[in-house]
């Protein structure tokens, strides 16, 4: 008789629960896609579920560059890159916000052109900016990562965060 009414009782929990939540897909700012309304890609980077991102050799001494676009059917444009962090893989949207002109990569904007605005720079550069950020590839996985993030200005003075994009240096 026990094992009976314990079975009606999680019966009844079960057919209840089925009813006590209303799914109406409404999600609030902490659990959503937080995507622009004009995305930013990086033309020529590779990504593999995560960042996109650049390999550049460290015995080459290679420029490293980063190709900002927007779609052309956005009906917007690159007024400029403002900001730029650099540093190692853990740099994040409150590295970019609390950047000044002296902490930040860049010490000016970087100008667009039309849908498309370049980035480039060198390793020599970037580890004269942050010298505490290791630029040596380690034995495994043979290579060690940097990450850059931008902070891109269209035309109509909308700001944009696009994803962080690291530069894969290998030997």
């Amino acid at each position: 008789m026990k094992n009976i009414l314990i079975n009606i009782l999680l019966l009844t929990l079960l057919a209840g629960s089925n009813f006590s939540c209303k799914d109406d897909l409404v999600y609030s700012d902490l659990v959503r896609d937080n995507r622009p309304a004009v995305p930013v890609t990086f033309t020529g980077a590779t990504t593999y579920g995560f960042n996109p991102f650049i390999v550049t050799s460290l015995a080459a001494g290679a420029p490293i560059q980063f190709t900002l676009s927007i779609p052309a059917s956005s009906g917007r444009t690159i007024k400029e890159i403002t900001k730029i962090v650099g540093g190692a893989t853990g740099i994040n949207v409150a590295t970019l916000n609390t950047a000044t002109a002296a902490t930040a990569f860049n010490p000016a904007p970087i100008a667009g052109s039309g849908t498309t605005a370049v980035f480039t720079t060198t390793l020599a550069a970037f580890k004269a900016k942050y010298p505490n950020v290791a630029t040596a590839p380690v034995a495994l996985p043979n290579y060690t990562e940097i990450q850059f993030l931008f902070l891109v200005t269209l035309d109509d003075g909308t700001q944009i965060v696009p994803t962080p994009v690291r530069v894969r240096i290998v030997a």
